[in-house]
């Protein structure tokens, strides 16, 4: 059977939009944009590329500094 060729494509896409019309398709492609678009924020950890981005914790809390040891303590 193989790919269909691009005569078949064409009539496969005039089938399709004589069946829905064109603002129904326009629709669709735009909730298919934005249900891509919230996979891809849930993707990135929810953070969106336009949400400013919120540091974790006080800016002002004490440092965490590393010992000799390898354990972790608060500075004095």
């Amino acid at each position: 059977m193989g790919m269909l060729s691009v005569s078949h494509w064409i009539i496969v896409l005039l089938v399709v939009f004589l069946l829905f019309g064109p603002g129904r398709i326009s629709d669709i492609m735009g909730d298919l944009g934005k249900g891509l678009g919230s996979f891809r924020k849930e993707l990135t950890g929810g953070e969106g590329f336009d949400d400013p981005v919120i540091p974790h914790g006080n800016s002002m809390s004490t440092p965490v500094q590393s010992e000799p040891n390898g354990n972790q303590s608060e500075a004095e």
